[in-house]
């Protein structure tokens, strides 16, 4: 009969804690394909090749692999690790007892009216030696305290952390890809700023060279002011283009020695990258790959997983917790005592249960709030395989698209050459008027810009695929 509150207090909280079910999410699977794209070709996923294949640019791979040195955001990720890691230490050692040393010294007295005081009044700490007023305590010894984890709620605790350190192992990953991707945009937004100022400078020649016949022509009657005034706001406008360039210039060569991790220096480019050739075929692979491939979406996974042992150690929590104490060591009112054994000995064991009865609300919080952060977990992880596959079809189009547009570029920019060699020879025949001159200047301009644009959106497709496809995974 004794043993039946026990066992009524275990029904409860079993009862108590049958309610709490596990988190579910409805699951949403992936598509079987990516869209079919002319610019991708089948078989496994191109994320396996490493980035020096990927890029295959000797000067572009050297500023990658400075940035992987000397980024700031990669070291302080590398540092989240090694926090993680010490997380995962510290939940280890709370599945085993701690065994610490103890040393202390005291002094007591007791009150003469006290059980204690009366007792030692009339007591021999020696032969002949009553008990002193005023007690001295030496002591000596070892203390140990372990929760013996029944329920499991210690490890599910190790587990999350273990799954949560993975986590950040992936974040560095995923670091690593974003800076490679951001290095190279950069190298390619500073090649195709060099290559706009380039134009500027030459159509700036060119414009020079106008206005210089139109004031000729003019001097000669074949012209007017307007058409000098005209000439001269153009070629001013396109000064002040070129000097904004200049400054663009300066600003992606900033940016990139920032991701790179030192102060503003010169970079040297390699200025023909814009325009060369892809050095190999893409490949997308099957979207179930970017379950493997993507640092990100293992990160969710990883996180899910971490949820999950953080439920279950909520739920443990409410059953009773098995606590045991012990303590050995040499004890004496005179520290010349303390090597007298087996006199001197003092050790005591203790063990106990406790379990919440009454006030179970904080112990309801926990869990509610572990069951919501699990919720929370699953529905980021939908969302990060459903964006990593919306990213990878918008860059297997954006690739496709690109290419097109740059075709058509050229072809602009073929016409408009010739159109500004006739329109200048009719000029200078008296068969064609200044504002002719004018717009097929301004068209030249324009196509060799839309050009360049349309080149850099090429290279930026390209290093958004390798982001999209989890490059670098090897």
């Amino acid at each position: 009969m004794k043993t039946l509150p026990l066992i009524t207090l275990f029904g409860v909280l079993a009862l108590g804690c049958a309610a709490h079910v596990d988190a579910v999410v409805k699951e949403r699977p992936l598509p079987q394909a990516f869209p079919s794209a002319d610019a991708v070709s089948e078989g496994p996923s191109s994320a396996a090749l490493s980035w020096r294949e990927w890029f295959a640019n000797e000067r572009l791979n050297g500023l990658i692999e400075e940035a992987l040195q000397g980024n700031q955001d990669l070291l302080i990720a590398v540092q989240r690790i090694e926090m993680a890691r010490a997380s995962v230490t510290s939940t280890t050692g709370a599945l085993l007892p701690t065994v610490d040393v103890t040393a202390g010294v005291g002094l007591r007295r007791f009150g003469l009216y006290t059980m204690d005081g009366a007792g030692n009044a009339t007591t021999d700490i020696a032969p002949g030696q009553p008990v002193p007023l005023h007690l001295p305590d030496f002591g000596v010894g070892l203390q140990s305290v372990w929760e013996v984890d029944l329920w499991g709620r210690l490890r599910s605790q190790r587990q999350s952390a273990i799954a949560q350190y993975l986590a950040t192992v992936e974040a560095r990953t995923l670091v690593r890809t974003s800076l490679v991707a951001e290095v190279a945009s950069g190298y390619y937004d500073l090649v195709m700023s060099d290559h706009t100022l380039e134009v500027l400078r030459r159509a700036v020649e060119r414009q020079e060279q106008a206005l210089a016949i139109v004031k000729l022509q003019k001097e000669a009657g074949r012209s007017t002011e307007l058409a000098v005034q005209q000439f001269e706001a153009q070629l001013a406008e396109t000064k002040a283009l070129a000097r904004a360039a200049r400054q663009k210039v300066l600003e992606s060569e900033n940016r990139l020695n920032l991701l790179l991790g030192r102060y503003p220096t010169q970079l040297e480019r390699d200025r023909d990258v814009l325009f060369a050739e892809p050095p190999r075929t893409l490949s997308a692979g099957v979207p179930s790959e970017l379950l493997r491939n993507r640092p990100d979406v293992r990160q969710a996974e990883l996180l899910v997983e971490a949820s999950k042992f953080d439920l279950k150690a909520a739920r443990a929590a409410f059953f009773p917790s098995l606590n045991l104490s012990a303590t050995v060591g040499l004890q004496a009112f005179n520290p010349a005592y303390l090597v007298s054994i087996p006199e001197s000995v003092a050790y005591s064991v203790l063990g106990g249960l406790i379990a919440p009865l009454v006030n179970r609300a904080a112990i309801e919080a926990q869990f509610e709030g572990a069951k919501a952060n699990q919720l929370q977990a699953m529905y980021e992880y939908q969302r990060t395989v459903l964006s990593a596959y919306v990213e990878v079809v918008n860059a297997l189009a954006d690739v496709q698209n690109t290419e097109e547009i740059l075709s058509h570029r050229r072809s602009q920019k073929a016409a408009v050459e010739g159109a500004i060699a006739s329109a200048d020879i009719l000029y200078r025949a008296g068969k064609a008027s200044y504002l002719e001159v004018l717009l097929a200047q301004q068209s030249a301009l324009q196509a060799e810009l839309d050009l360049l644009e349309a080149a850099r959106q090429r290279r930026t497709a390209l290093v958004s695929v390798y982001r999209a496809l989890g490059g670098g995974v090897q």
